[in-house]
């Protein structure tokens, strides 16, 4: 073992950070773009036209079952050999989005069935319409529901960013094979590229955790609904104040 740690990693501390940022830049574009697409097909899954209903059902059983990596091959081998020719990190994010969007489709689905009807009556009998019902009725009570399997899946994108090796696409896991033909010192190399992912993975799965035990407890996230929630208790406070003042009149 006094032999292990020979690398010179100074001389690849600048490559292995733009590496880190390529790997960040690939989970974050294709996370925002498999929730928006998982989305989209959750809705269609949901229709009441039965058209929408199987193509959805077809493209989310489609992508359940086709590795990743065949996925990440027709993207970037399959589709310049028919005259489409996609960047690397366009067909990376690509093949990610679509892989991950068939899981997310299934999760949202499920969440928004979730979500008792009595909800949408209510809404109704406030005269809500059916965009209004849905942005703040059903959505709210569905991404409560849809938060602990999204944040497994957020991690396991990340993860997932290292099968683009195969197409060389500068990530981290690239940059290691790249150390690695280099310095000819797999071992290390591997050892300190799969540290490097434990400290992405870990410490985001924490806050991920913390989010989900924040939301379950009702503890208000955004600006607007912290000051919706203050001006509530400022509401019920002063109703009970004046509450409190009426009865003391009354007992004089």
């Amino acid at each position: 073992m006094s032999g292990l740690f020979q690398v010179p990693w100074s001389d690849y501390q600048s490559d292995l950070i733009d590496a880190l940022w390529r790997t960040v830049s690939y989970t974050v574009v294709s996370f925002v773009g498999a929730v928006l697409l998982g989305l989209a097909v959750a809705l269609l899954r949901l229709s009441k036209a039965w058209p929408a209903r199987a193509v959805a059902a077809l493209y989310t059983e489609v992508f359940k079952n086709i590795p990743l990596l065949a996925i990440i091959f027709l993207a970037y081998f399959g589709l310049a050999s028919a005259g489409l020719k996609l960047d690397v990190f366009t067909a990376g994010c690509l093949s990610l989005v679509v892989f991950y969007a068939a899981y997310l489709s299934e999760i949202f689905r499920s969440a928004i069935s979730g979500v008792h009807a009595g909800q949408t009556e209510a809404g109704e009998a406030l005269g809500l319409g059916k965009t209004g019902i849905f942005g703040h009725v059903i959505l709210p009570q569905a991404v409560r529901l849809a938060l602990p399997g999204t944040n497994t899946f957020l991690v396991d994108l990340l993860k997932s960013t290292s099968l683009l090796v195969t197409i060389s696409a500068a990530e981290l896991m690239s940059e290691g094979r790249l150390i690695t033909s280099s310095t000819f010192r797999a071992l290390e190399v591997y050892l300190v590229i799969s540290a490097i992912y434990f400290a992405l993975c870990y410490p985001l799965s924490q806050l991920l955790l913390l989010l989900e035990r924040k939301v379950r407890a009702g503890v208000p996230l955004s600006p607007w609904r912290r000051r919706r929630v203050r001006a509530a208790r400022s509401l019920l406070v002063a109703d009970l104040d004046a509450g409190a003042d009426r009865k003391e009149a009354t007992t004089v």
